[in-house]
């Protein structure tokens, strides 16, 4: 019998990740999401893994669209995490207003000019996992990359690399 979910949420909360900002654009708008469940999975070719909602709006784009952008964050956006984690928020044009941003070459989508890194992605394939879906996304391009500080997702918050509330002076 499997664990219950709320024990198994507990238990990975326990696992510091990464975060991320997936966006997509499709020919109306522009759409995003954070996301911690990425990992690297090869770079011959290189390929990235993202665990998006199997029934979220994101999902649905990205499968349509077939592209996206995807900006590691530092410590400093964990406002800009929290405006995209929330339910029922509007374009991700509106969600970064403050934040200075542009658009990856291949996918048209948005990246931050400040990220710890900004790639260029086209979706290879999805794999069902559950109440997910695995996107598998070939990096056509690495946009750029930084030194600093990332921002993590430990316990349900945001934090540094020290373990504290991230985005706080």
């Amino acid at each position: 019998m499997p664990a219950h979910p709320s024990e198994f949420a507990a238990a990975l909360g326990q696992y510091a990740s990464g975060v991320c900002l997936l966006t997509v654009r499709d020919g109306i708008d522009d759409v995003g999401t954070t996301v911690s469940s990425v990992m690297s999975v090869s770079a011959s070719p290189p390929l990235v893994a993202v665990g998006l909602a199997a029934d979220g709006y994101p999902a649905e784009v990205l499968q349509e669209v077939g592209s996206c952008g995807l900006t590691l964050l530092g410590a400093e956006h964990a406002i800009v995490a929290s405006r995209f984690s929330s339910a029922g928020r509007p374009s991700a044009r509106h969600l970064l207003e403050s934040v200075p941003w542009w658009r990856a070459p291949a996918s048209d989508a948005i990246v931050l000019n400040d990220g710890l890194a900004a790639l260029d992605c086209r979706l290879e394939r999805v794999v069902e996992a559950g109440d997910h879906v695995l996107a598998l996304l070939e990096v056509s391009a690495v946009l750029s990359t930084r030194s600093g500080p990332p921002l993590l997702r430990l316990r349900g918050r945001y934090v540094d690399e020290s373990g504290h509330p991230a985005g706080r002076p």
